[in-house]
């Protein structure tokens, strides 16, 4: 990797700048941070899903850490801010959908006569006491 910044998007001798070289990692890591979740998500060994999440959060900081490197040498540049009314709006929504799917989750759980063993977080509520995740089975 070359030690100083040459340009943007320009290759010297078919050796990508640093640049174009972190821009790729951090792309992959936001990649391997998804994938990492759906991972863990579908993991039914509780051992396996825990070194899931502990991939997970590494890979977020190590994005969290490049990201914040590049911006503070130019070759990455913040978003523009969003304003606050919009995200309300969508925090709004994404909290009606939460509280849809619980309804949907726990009415046909119901059903089935099938504890429900599911708490839900969002609106203040407190996760279990017990070393158990509720959104684990």
């Amino acid at each position: 990797m070359y030690t100083q910044y040459q340009g943007q998007g320009q290759h010297h001798g078919g050796i990508m700048q640093d640049k174009d070289m972190l821009l790729t990692v951090l792309t992959d890591l936001k990649r391997t941070v998804s994938e990492y979740t759906t991972a863990t998500t579908e993991a039914s060994c509780p051992n396996v899903r825990q070194m899931f999440m502990e991939l997970q959060n590494h890979s977020m900081r190590m994005q969290g850490e490049l990201y914040n490197f590049m911006q503070q040498n130019q070759m990455y540049s913040k978003p523009a801010p969003a304003l606050k009314q919009s995200i309300d709006k969508q925090i709004l929504q994404a909290q009606q959908k939460h509280q849809q799917t619980d309804q949907f989750v726990q009415q046909q759980m119901s059903g089935m006569g099938q504890p429900m063993h599911y708490q839900s977080h969002m609106h203040g509520a407190q996760p279990p006491s017990s070393g158990k995740n509720p959104y684990y089975m």
